[in-house]
């Protein structure tokens, strides 16, 4: 069955349309023409906004807001975002990069959705017509959301705060086994001042990784220093299951690579 299609110059009007039984919103359709190919019968339409905010990256200092349909592809090659390249370049091939946004990437169920670890960890917030929230607690309540995301945003991390680390089984444009995202901050002592760390495919979403955030605070990056991190790393986690690995395998897995990350 063809999907119908209905463009719309603004956000409010593609939201207005939003609200008919079947309607979804068409990014980059990375996620919703494959669900509506797969036959997902509760796909009978799409629409789109062409509204220019959706494709804009604008970058003052060190605020960024990054539109909702900004691809992949143009975040890694933005040369304002280069603390974010790796993580851009984390979702998929070039193919999937030129077409999967910003959007579509905060409603990517695990294992997919590598980006959003990266903002959770920057603590972006995520804009709609109807005001701003932190990115966590969209994601909380993403399958309800019903307003179309116009844009996120977050400030740009210190330099070399910001760490990002996808593991794969098939290199360089596989699907995640994890993906875990860090900024952190130290003092002149070398001590952490401040953590963020958040985890992909350790849940059904993204999520933060609290405990071993708490754990890391006042202590040293090196191998004695981050072992309490380590040891906390998988607390509160319900790590997903699916043809790449299983729930025991990830959790198994997850203070190797954390390891890896906050040594450097």
């Amino acid at each position: 069955m063809a999907l119908a299609l209905q463009t719309f110059s603004t956000v409010k009007d593609a939201n207005a349309a939003l609200k008919a039984a079947g309607t979804r919103y068409l990014g980059g359709g990375t996620l919703v023409v494959r669900a509506a190919n797969e036959g997902d019968v509760s796909v009978s339409s799409l629409i789109r906004s062409t509204e220019p905010v959706l494709s804009a990256i604008t970058v003052s200092g060190s605020e960024v807001h990054i539109g909702a349909s900004v691809t992949m592809a143009a975040i890694a090659r933005h040369p304002d975002l280069a603390a974010l390249s790796g993580a851009a370049r984390a979702v998929g091939g070039p193919a999937i990069r030129n077409m999967a946004t910003v959007g579509g990437n905060l409603f990517a169920p695990a294992p997919y959705g590598d980006f959003t670890v990266a903002l959770l960890a920057l603590d972006a917030s995520v804009s709609t017509d109807g005001g701003d929230l932190p990115i966590e607690t969209f994601l909380a309540k993403r399958e309800s959301h019903h307003a179309i995301v116009t844009a996120v945003g977050f400030s740009l991390p210190v330099d070399g705060s910001f760490r990002f680390l996808k593991v794969s089984r098939v290199k360089p444009k596989g699907v995640s086994v994890l993906s875990i995202a860090a900024v952190l901050e130290q003092a002149p002592d070398g001590t952490v001042s401040s953590a963020r760390i958040a985890l992909g495919c350790m849940a059904d979403r993204s999520m933060r990784a609290k405990a071993a955030e708490k754990a890391l605070l006042g202590r040293k990056l090196t191998s004695d220093g981050i072992a309490p991190a380590l040891a906390a790393a998988s607390d509160g986690t319900s790590p997903v299951t699916d043809p790449i690995a299983s729930a025991w395998y990830r959790n198994e897995v997850l203070s190797v690579h954390l390891g890896r990350l906050l040594l450097g």
